[in-house]
């Protein structure tokens, strides 16, 4: 047989002390938030945009850091019907990146009729200018030159069974 349930019934609970950001520790090194004021630094994201590549790395160019950084999130971007991200897939004609950080991404869709033709070139967007680095992203949707199989990656193809 197990111990009984035993109750102790009180008054009041006292409420946990709220915490305050008068109360935060100072990081280490003396950083200070925006306003000079000291304390904390409040904005995380500072500098987000700023960051820029390493002297004589052309970041910008295919194989550089901030150029892969687009394409990696166009890898992350999957098509809804197909199991396969839309760079494998083969809708992304192309990928542009200037030193100022605006990247353009020239894509279409497997057809005009596309359920998401309307919703896809708006995550490409959102997803291109969130690599860090990136000012700003415009998207180009193509027709011409149409889509076909014969674009995707071999990886793409192997998934899909078609090799």
């Amino acid at each position: 047989m197990s111990d009984p349930i035993k109750v102790e019934e009180v008054e009041t609970v006292q409420a946990p002390p709220r915490a305050k950001v008068s109360d935060a520790v100072e990081p280490a090194g003396g950083e200070t938030g925006e306003g000079g004021g000291g304390g904390r630094q409040r904005d995380y994201l500072s500098g987000f945009l700023a960051q820029r590549p390493a002297a004589g790395e052309a970041a910008h160019e295919p194989g550089g850091a901030l150029y892969e950084g687009v394409i990696d999130a166009l890898k992350e971007i999957y098509d809804p019907e197909i199991p396969v991200n839309i760079y494998d897939l083969g809708l992304i004609y192309a990928v542009e990146v200037t030193d100022a950080g605006q990247a353009n991404v020239t894509m279409t869709l497997t057809t005009p009729h596309c359920p998401v033709a309307e919703s896809m070139p708006g995550e490409v967007e959102m997803r291109v200018a969130a690599v860090p680095g990136i000012a700003f992203a415009d998207v180009n949707l193509v027709w011409d030159p149409p889509w076909d199989p014969q674009k995707m990656s071999d990886d793409a193809k192997l998934e899909l069974g078609m090799l």
